[in-house]
C-alpha cells in the first residue's frame, strides 16, 4: 500500500488527553550522576567509608558523622558536552537544534553542625542541596530506513487499536493518511508511505535538585550512624525533532515538547566501624529506600506531512499526573588512610531497575475521621512487565585517592564504572496495552551502554578556609532507534518495518569549583 497521503484530515482524531509514565521516561528519574562537593567529585565519589565530606549526606549518611568541625560549603561550574553540534544533517536531511552545549551549573550548597557529646563522641545535624542530575543533553541520530517509516508503524498497529496503544502520535498519521475502508464503508486500515533515511535531534535540559536532612554521630570514635531524610525535585524539560524522506517525494517532520515536573522524598541509612581499634580502616554500610515520586508530565506532538503541492499537519497536547517507585539502593564500601598525607576508598552499589514501580493515579479518597485527602495508585501490570524485561540490575564500582604532598594542598584522583541499566535487546513498546503507550507521543529510544568516569582535582587550604577544584569526564555509548521493529507475517497487510540502530555517545566534561568555611 503506498498511495499518497490525504491532504484532508480523514478521520477525526482519537483524541488523547494526557501522557503517561513508561519505562524509558522513567529512566530519567531514577539514575543519579556523580555530583557534589569538588573533594567528592574529585576522588570519585568514593568516600562512602571515609566520611568527613557534605556530599556523603545522600550516599552513606554515617560519613556526616566523622566531622569533628562545623563547616559551610558552596559548588558551582561548568557541564560541556562534545561531539554534538546544533546543525545536525544526514542523507540530505538537515535540522537546526536550539540548545548549548556548554551551560553553568549551581551544584550544591550544604552546612553541617558539629555537636561534641562526651570525650570521644560527637552528634552532627547537617543539610545539604545537590543537583543529583543534570539533563542537559544534545542527542543527534540518522539512519537508512529501507522502507521502515514512523507512519507504517501506526499503519501495522491500526488493526490492534484500542484505548491503550492508539496514541497521540498514531492519531495524528491517522488524520493525514488515506483510510482502507471495507466493504461497508468502515475503515479497515490506513495506508503508509515507504522511507528511505531519517534524522533526529533532541534537545534536553533541566535538573533533579536533592535536598537532604542528617543526623549522625559516633559512639567511641569506633562506630558511625546517620540517618538521612531526602527530597527530591524534578524539572525535565525536552524539544525533539524527527523527519523522514519518504517516497513519491513526501517528508514528514514530528515535533514533541516534553516537561516532567514533580516531587519525591526517601529514607537513607548508613553506619562506618572500624573493626580494629589500633587502624583507621573503616567498613561503610548503607542502604536507601526507594524514592516515592509524584509527577506531572506535559506535552505536545505535531505531525506535518509536504510535498510540492503544500503540506498539512495535525497535533495533540494534553497533561498526565502519575507515580513512580524507584528500587531500593544497597551499598558497602572501604576507605583507609595512611598517616596524613594519603587516603583511599572503593565503592560498590547495587540498584535493580528492574523493579521499578510505574503506577496510575485513579483519583483518592476522605479519610472522614480526620477529614483529609488522600491521593490512591495502583501498578501498571503491563508496563511493570516491560520494565523488568527491559531494565536490568547495576552496579556501581567507585575508586579514590587523596595525597597531600604538603599538609595544606590535596591531589585527587577517581573513576567509576557504570553497569548497563537497558537489555541490549530491550526496545519501546508502542503496541503494550498500558496508558504508558496509550499517552507517547514519541517513538524513538536509546539504549544507553555502561558509563565510565575519570576524575581528578586539587585542594587548598588556608586557616579556616578551604578550596578544592575538580574536573570529571564521562562518557556513556548507546544504540538509539527511531522507532520499535515490527516484523508482519503472511496474514499482516502491513510488510515489516525494521530500523537500523544508530550508534550515538554522550560525551560531558565538568569543571566544578567548592569555596567552604571550617568554624
Amino acid at each position: 500500500m503506498k498511495t499518497k497521503y490525504s491532504l484532508m484530515a480523514a478521520m477525526v482524531l482519537l483524541s488523547a488527553s494526557g501522557y503517561a509514565q513508561e519505562t524509558y521516561q522513567d529512566t530519567k528519574v531514577v539514575e543519579n550522576e556523580l555530583n557534589g562537593t569538588a573533594r567528592y567529585v574529585g576522588m570519585g565519589g568514593a568516600m562512602e567509608a571515609l566520611g568527613a565530606d557534605l556530599s556523603t549526606i545522600s550516599s552513606n549518611p554515617a560519613g556526616i558523622g566523622l566531622f569533628r568541625s562545623s563547616q559551610v560549603a558552596i559548588s558551582g561550574g561548568l557541564v560541556s558536552q562534545s561531539g554534538e553540534t546544533t546543525n545536525p544533517s544526514y542523507n540530505g536531511i538537515s535540522a537546526s537544534i536550539k540548545g548549548n552545549t556548554t551551560n553553568a551549573s549551581f551544584d550544591q550548597v550544604g552546612l553541617v553542625y558539629a555537636m561534641p557529646n562526651g570525650r570521644n563522641s560527637f552528634m552532627n545535624f547537617a543539610f545539604n542541596y545537590h543537583k543529583s542530575r543534570n539533563f542537559d543533553q544534545i542527542l543527534t541520530a540518522g539512519g537508512v530506513l529501507n522502507n521502515a517509516s514512523q507512519n507504517k508503524l501506526s499503519a501495522a498497529k491500526f488493526p490492534f487499536a484500542d484505548n491503550y496503544n492508539w496514541n497521540a502520535l498514531d492519531a495524528n498519521y491517522q488524520s493525514l493518511m488515506t483510510p482502507v475502508t471495507g466493504p461497508d464503508g468502515k475503515q479497515t486500515g490506513m495506508d503508509y508511505l515507504e522511507g528511505s533515511a531519517y534524522l533526529f535531534g533532541q534537545y534536553q535540559k533541566g535538573y533533579i535538585g536533592e535536598y537532604s536532612f542528617n543526623l549522625s554521630g559516633n559512639i567511641k570514635n569506633r562506630i558511625f550512624l546517620g540517618l538521612t531524610f531526602g527530597l527530591h525535585d524534578v524539572n525535565y524539560r525536552s524539544n525533539s525533532y524527527y523527519t523522514e524522506n519518504l517516497e513519491q517525494g513526501v517528508t514528514s517532520e514530528s515535533w514533541e515538547d516534553l516537561s516532567i515536573n514533580g516531587s519525591g522524598f526517601d529514607m537513607k541509612a548508613g553506619a562506618i566501624f572500624r573493626p580494629i581499634e589500633s587502624s583507621p580502616f573503616r567498613i561503610g554500610l548503607y542502604i536507601h529506600t526507594p524514592t516515592w515520586y509524584d509527577l506531572n508530565m506535559t506535552g505536545a506532538n505535531d505531525v506535518t506531512m509536504a510535498d510540492a503541492q503544500g503540506k498539512v499537519d495535525k497535533a495533540q497536547q494534553g497533561s498526565y499526573d502519575y507515580k513512580v517507585y524507584t528500587p531500593w539502593k544497597f551499598g558497602l564500601s572501604l576507605g583507609h588512610t595512611v598517616g596524613r598525607n594519603l587516603a583511599l576508598g572503593a565503592t560498590y552499589e547495587y540498584a535493580d531497575y528492574s523493579a521499578i514501580d510505574n503506577r496510575v493515579n485513579d483519583g483518592g479518597y476522605v479519610d472522614y475521621w480526620s477529614g483529609t485527602y488522600y491521593d490512591s495508585s495502583y501498578s501498571d501490570g503491563g508496563m511493570n512487565d516491560h520494565t523488568k524485561a527491559t531494565l536490568k540490575g547495576v552496579s556501581t564500582l567507585k575508586l579514590g585517592l587523596e595525597y597531600k604532598p604538603v599538609d595544606n594542598l590535596a591531589v585527587r584522583l577517581g573513576y567509576n564504572y557504570v553497569s548497563p541499566m537497558f537489555n541490549k535487546d530491550g526496545y519501546r513498546d508502542g503496541s503494550l496495552s498500558s496508558p504508558g503507550s496509550a499517552y507517547a507521543t514519541s517513538t524513538d529510544y536509546t539504549n544507553w551502554q555502561s558509563t565510565n568516569r575519570l576524575t581528578c582535582g586539587l585542594g587548598y587550604n588556608v586557616k579556616r578556609f578551604f578550596m578544592d577544584l575538580a574536573y570529571q569526564y564521562t562518557q556513556t555509548n548507546g544504540e538509539f532507534y527511531p522507532f520499535m521493529s515490527y516484523y508482519a507475517d503472511a496474514n499482516s497487510a502491513v510488510t515489516s518495518n525494521v530500523a537500523d540502530a544508530a550508534n550515538v555517545s554522550n560525551k560531558r566534561h565538568q569543571l566544578l569549583l567548592t569555596l567552604g568555611y571550617k568554624f
